[in-house]
């Protein structure tokens, strides 16, 4: 079968409508996934058993199973105790609650990874435990965190295809409705695969530049 670029040219519309889907997915999936992840690795970290137990046990709940099954539960179970999400809704709090699990292990190691005399010198100064974290530890800790964070935003985008599972239209869900309408699969996934690919090679250059950014804070 020789590959129609004409065709493919005309499917393009459909197929970019999906990839702004995919975007909207990965931008609010990544945001959930860094603010919870921060949260879920602060929470851990707590004196309070009764806070740090069951956060570890989320987390390595999340962790340990599949993410096609947790939106299956989201998109499927969900509504049978009374609360509906759209497919899209659902995927973006399936994507973030998946990736904040790992994300807070990241954020984990950067916080492990600042000076103990940092803390030392914080209790020497008897500076409030909030300001502590926010003025001398997580300034130090996230920029650690930098470039796993960016690779995670990477595999949460090529995670996205799997929002097929629950009807939402990504350029893999449309290019399965396109196959199933013209019978022709070659340019439909050749050019959504394009195009997952023209995305995550973006989000890899930029993910260089951030880390670069980020190198001196680190350091």
């Amino acid at each position: 079968m020789n590959f129609d670029w004409n065709y493919a040219f005309d499917i393009l519309p459909q197929l970019l409508d999906g990839l702004l889907t995919a975007l909207i997915a990965t931008v609010v999936g990544y945001i959930v996934a860094l603010v919870l992840g921060l949260v879920f690795a602060l929470a851990r970290r707590s004196h309070q058993r009764w806070i740090s137990v069951p956060i570890g046990f989320i987390v390595e709940f999340i962790r340990g199973t599949p993410l096609l099954i947790q939106l299956f539960f989201l998109f499927f179970v969900l509504p049978q105790l009374g609360l509906a999400l759209s497919p899209l809704a659902a995927g973006i709090i399936g994507l973030g609650l998946h990736y904040a699990t790992y994300t807070s292990e990241v954020y984990r190691a950067g916080i492990e990874g600042v000076p103990p005399g940092q803390w030392d010198a914080a209790v020497a100064l008897h500076l409030p435990r909030r300001r502590v974290w926010t003025s001398v530890i997580l300034p130090q800790a996230v920029p650690r965190s930098i470039p796993a964070l960016t690779n995670y935003s990477i595999a949460l985008f090529k995670d996205v295809p799997q929002l097929v599972a629950i009807t939402v239209a990504e350029p893999f869900t449309v290019g399965r409705e396109i196959i199933a309408d013209t019978f022709r699969p070659f340019e439909p996934i050749t050019m959504a695969g394009l195009l997952y690919l023209a995305v995550a090679l973006v989000l890899s250059y930029v993910g260089r530049i951030v880390e670069r950014r980020f190198n001196g804070v680190a350091a």
